[in-house]
């Protein structure tokens, strides 16, 4: 896939190169990696390109094109959904947020609403900068959380106002030496499904990150500014736990 970002690839060509049938490549694909085949060249299609939009001077319509889009409009949305700002701004922004906003489609009553703690825990002995934390409907951190926070290193998490369903708790970190959003060096961790239960509380989770590996899914969520004190009203507040 990383060889022919820009080509059209199909199951059957994967399944090929793999020496698999069709349908038990897509069956250990998605085993071993959590997603689809189609998500997964997806998603790095999009990671792809936050790199050309930061490391270049290519315009949108043509790094659409260098990852594998035919129309720059359907890019754009994708990139969009998924980066949570458009291919402008986040090259305007070189490759950060401001703020990262709650899925607000999914408002429920206070009533039926509920938390979720735990822990983060690094593995990895160079020290971690800021951890990201939410709980995510796929196995991609992409889109908008149903609720998320920002620990200043890895440590106790708390998020509220979590509604009933079966979430992915994903997060990442980069070393706290880091300042260049594109760096290889992110930390991951995740869990899931888990079923989020009004009825049944959910014990206190362990979480520990690791050095990414190239079969997990790349990171599309723009990666908050560290220099912005807190998130906008719509948004989780940094937390400690």
């Amino acid at each position: 896939m990383h060889e022919n970002i820009g080509e059209i690839l199909t199951i059957d060509d994967m399944a090929q190169a793999a020496i698999y049938s069709k349908f038990h490549f897509s069956r250990e694909f998605q085993r071993v990696t959590g997603v689809s085949p189609r998500r997964f060249l997806s998603a790095i299609r999009i990671e792809a390109a936050k790199r050309l939009l930061i490391e270049t001077t290519y315009t949108v319509t043509e790094i659409s094109h260098r990852v594998g889009y035919s129309s720059v409009g359907t890019f754009s949305s994708r990139f969009a959904s998924s980066v949570g700002t458009s291919p402008t701004m986040f090259r305007q922004l070189r490759g950060f947020t401001t703020s990262i906003e709650i899925d607000s489609r999914r408002r429920t009553p206070p009533t039926e609403l509920t938390t979720v703690r735990g822990e983060i825990r690094a593995s990895v002995a160079e020290e971690l900068g800021r951890v990201f934390v939410g709980l995510f409907p796929t196995r991609i951190p992409e889109g908008r959380p149903v609720a998320c926070t920002v620990l200043p290193r890895p440590g106790t998490f708390l998020l509220d106002r979590v509604p009933a369903g079966t979430w992915y708790l994903l997060a990442h970190s980069v070393p706290a030496s880091f300042d260049e959003v594109l760096t290889g060096e992110v930390s991951v961790g995740s869990l899931g499904p888990l079923e989020i239960r009004l009825d049944t509380p959910l014990r206190p989770l362990g979480l520990r990150l690791r050095p990414v590996r190239a079969l997990d899914p790349p990171v599309l969520l723009a990666l908050l500014d560290v220099r912005a004190a807190a998130f906008n009203g719509s948004s989780a507040v940094p937390s400690t736990g």
